[in-house]
């Protein structure tokens, strides 16, 4: 059996949302739709849910998922303090209230969506990858399954010789997966 590596399941950075780290919130969003307008959906069956983020050299530095795009859009969620050990154990639909309260999460809605996206710059909210978000593309299925279970990853960043060429999705592994459990004889 062919051992299947990060490069055979990755989506080719060139066919993925990026944007430069001064760009706005509505330049990623944008991005994003235009990169799944391209998406070749023979080959990827899932749209894309983020956006690289690169810098003046063009290295990617960041990611944008879509939380962080729903969270730029209300600042004060920066100020809350381990919001996923939080959410990770669990909360009551009274406390949610009383943090939304308490905060003044949300004051003004999407009073002023259009300001705040044509004002927001990528780089003050992109998602930083930390190293367990970087896999070789030489990396197995196995490895790569693994980087994303214990680091409750939804993609990987792919990279060969110290540059990124494309990203992993959780999707497309665990698409990969199923399509094995499906070809077992039982």
């Amino acid at each position: 059996m062919k051992i299947i590596t990060a490069r055979d399941l990755m989506v080719p950075i060139e066919e993925y949302a990026t944007v430069s780290e001064e760009a706005t919130l509505f330049e990623a969003v944008m991005s994003l739709e235009q990169a799944q307008e391209r998406l070749n959906r023979k080959r990827y069956k899932y749209l894309h849910r983020a956006i690289l983020v690169y810098n003046k050299d063009r290295k990617v530095v960041g990611k944008i998922s879509q939380l962080d795009v729903l969270r730029a859009l209300e600042p004060k969620y920066a100020t809350m303090e381990d919001v996923e050990s939080i959410s990770r154990g669990g909360f009551s639909p009274d406390l949610l209230k009383s943090v939304l309260a308490d905060l003044a999460l949300w004051d003004k809605p999407l009073k002023n969506i259009c300001g705040k996206a044509a004002r927001v710059k990528v780089k003050e909210f992109m998602h930083l990858p930390t190293e367990g978000e970087y896999i070789e593309e030489t990396a197995s299925l196995e490895e790569a399954m693994h980087m994303l279970v214990i680091g409750h990853h939804q993609s990987l960043l792919v990279a060969s010789k110290g540059e990124i060429v494309g990203i992993l999705r959780l999707t497309d592994v665990f698409m990969q997966v199923f399509h094995m459990m499906k070809l077992c004889e039982l």
